[in-house]
């Protein structure tokens, strides 16, 4: 660890003071037949498991549309005959087919239900392929809403790009859209003009240029990759090369940008490895050393594609320029870089089973910047950057969404979700014991589907005890808790508030000069100090509130 400051000195530092926020009614969201069909592990997915998809597009930048193909192998889990497949409006499946057979299917809305007419033996690796066309959803506000990105260069080339996190990777390509079932390795062809080129996941395994004035690009992903992860860039691209000497060898770093912004992305671009230097310390070993690592500029902000993130942050540090915590640490790095790099370990190594559980993807990663600027800049600077994002933090719901129906939870899974993490941090009160956690769970759920309760019960077991009141409060509800404290003659009294039953974290307060560690309750509980102490110093590294009474 890089320049570390001792802990003790954060204890001495302001105390944040914030009055108790009430527990709001939460309003029933209401979901619809489509939630449910995107959402839920249907019979008519169960039964098959993906092992491999062979995607084939042809992209025409002259009208936005693809034409393309999906091949999909599958083995069977149990004997059943009808397969859903999802693929978003206003794309059309025109054609499928197993065994050079047409196959009937019906439409439910963006749900298409396949009757296979051959026997379905448990245990058989079988195929079909799904044929496709049309103009996909055009993004408006990329990678927000979702879809491809549709623009030119400042040269008049075109510049496009998918981006589908949310809306669901069946807004371009067909597949199972559903995050349980993540496919264990992909091909992906894309054919375009012969001035563009097309990058995707994964490793090049060729370039195939064609009559009618095209290209096609073939990219081959060997690692499991989850449907949102899968994308697609063209453009006027140049690329540049280096070899990142890390924990499993020699990782190839490759980098596409636009002709025009080559030296900027050179200077630019070495965040990469200051980034996988310090993740990989922190997180263990990059999880996709066979696919390599790709960054490659794109029309809009960001996204974790993986092993092909795209970048779009316009070669300035901080987030677009700024400073999410308002504390000048923000700028010390490239915030796309270092964020969405951070996902290739969670988000892409560790994925979440359900969208709810978006959490995983989203907490984890956003403390990888605190974690980046601690390894580079010492711990006091990470302390007060984590604690700066706490400005951006609403409180608005839950973190955890509903399950089954493709419901997201609340955007502080990104700022709240890192406080919390560091906020267990301070429970665990050991880094070598912290960052053993992050890389054993790097390691124990190496390139596994998790749903957030095996994520708790290894945080539970690394801390040695039970969390599950602290996840309820952070996670399940919207309540920040508040430490009440009040001072009678020489008895200093103190109890948790504002919180979920149970809820019984302990924490560190200065007191009389004098480091003390209290477990409080939702009871009144009471500690004798020195007569004439009025207030108290808490630690500020802990999400919480504080109440004198």
């Amino acid at each position: 660890m890089r320049n570390t400051v001792a802990l003790f000195y954060l204890l001495f530092l302001s105390i944040q003071t914030v009055s108790s926020q009430e527990h709001t009614a939460l309003v029933a969201t209401t979901f619809t037949h489509q939630d449910s069909l995107r959402g839920g592990i249907s019979k008519e997915r169960s039964w098959w498991d993906v092992k491999k998809y062979e995607l084939q597009i042809k992209v025409n930048p002259k009208d936005s549309s693809i034409v393309g193909s999906n091949k999909v192998i599958y083995s069977v889990i149990n004997e059943y005959n009808t397969m859903q497949i999802d693929l978003q409006e206003p794309l059309q499946i025109t054609k499928i087919t197993q065994e050079g057979l047409p196959l009937k299917y019906k439409r439910d809305g963006s749900a298409y239900f396949i009757t296979l007419d051959k026997k379905q033996l448990v245990g058989a690796l079988n195929e079909l392929t799904i044929y496709y066309e049309g103009k996909p959803k055009s993004a408006i506000n990329a990678p927000w809403d979702g879809g491809i990105v549709w623009k030119k260069d400042a040269n008049g080339h075109p510049f496009i790009a998918s981006s589908c996190q949310g809306i669901g990777a069946s807004v371009w390509w067909p597949n199972k859209d559903h995050m349980y079932d993540e496919v264990e390795s992909m091909d992906i062809s894309v054919n375009v003009p012969s001035n563009l080129i097309a990058v995707a996941n994964g490793r090049l395994k060729s370039k195939q240029e064609q009559n009618d004035g095209t290209t096609t690009f073939k990219w081959s992903v060997v690692n499991p990759i989850n449907n949102y992860g899968v994308n697609f860039n063209i453009g006027d691209f140049v690329s540049f090369s280096e070899i990142y000497k890390g924990e499993k060898g020699n990782l190839d770093c490759t980098y596409y940008v636009l002709r025009s912004n080559l030296e900027k992305a050179k200077n630019q671009f070495k965040d990469v490895t200051r980034m996988l230097k310090a993740l990989e310390y922190w997180f263990g070993a990059y999880p996709f050393y066979e696919d390599g690592y790709k960054l490659v500029e794109t029309p809009f902000l960001g996204m974790e594609h993986q092993s092909d993130i795209s970048y779009g942050n316009g070669f300035k540090n901080g987030y677009r320029g700024s400073d999410l915590s308002g504390t000048g640490w923000g700028l010390k790095f490239d915030f796309i870089i270092i964020h969405e790099s951070g996902h290739e370990w969670f988000g892409n190594n560790i994925t979440n089973k359900d969208r709810a559980d978006m959490w995983i993807h989203e907490s984890f990663t956003s403390y990888s910047e605190t974690l980046f600027l601690e390894y580079y800049y010492g711990k006091l600077a990470a302390d007060e950057y984590v604690r700066g994002t706490r400005r951006n933090i609403s409180n608005d719901k839950p973190i955890i969404g509903s399950y089954n129906v493709n419901d997201q939870g609340s955007g502080d899974m990104y700022f709240k979700g890192a406080n919390m993490l560091h906020t267990l941090r301070q429970i665990m009160d050991n880094d070598k014991k912290w960052r053993k956690m992050l890389r054993g769970l790097n390691s124990t759920f190496y390139h596994q589907i998790v749903a957030s309760q095996q994520i708790e019960d290894y945080l539970s077991k690394a801390a040695k005890r039970d969390l599950t009141p602290f996840f309820d409060q952070y996670l399940r509800d919207i309540r920040v808790p508040t430490l009440e404290y009040k001072i009678i003659q020489n008895k200093f009294q103190y109890r948790w508030s504002n919180s979920v039953d149970g809820f019984d974290m302990p924490i560190k307060i200065n007191v009389d000069g004098k480091l003390k560690c209290i477990h409080p309750t939702l009871e009144w509980k009471a500690l004798t100090i020195s007569r004439g102490i009025d207030s108290i110093k808490v630690d500020p590294n802990y999400y919480i509130n504080v109440k004198a009474n």
